[in-house]
């Protein structure tokens, strides 16, 4: 059983690892955080941001995450 979960956190983080050289190296989130949704309010000297609909997308992946390790 110990075997069995060392798999899976040796698999986990060999594809975070991956994922982040991607991430690291390619521009593929280079547009996150200015999604359309996305809310940015600047007055004089006052900015307000709320990444609205990345926060929903974020959520969501997440959640489906979830549910993939779940079963």
């Amino acid at each position: 059983m110990i075997k069995s979960h060392a798999n899976i956190i040796i698999i986990v983080g060999f594809i975070l690892l991956v994922i982040g050289l991607l991430l690291r190296y390619t521009n593929l989130l280079n547009n996150i955080g200015r999604l359309p949704g996305d809310i940015l309010i600047k007055k004089e000297n006052t900015t307000f941001y709320m990444p609205l609909t990345t926060m929903i997308l974020l959520s969501i992946i997440v959640s489906l995450i979830m549910r993939f390790f779940k079963k």
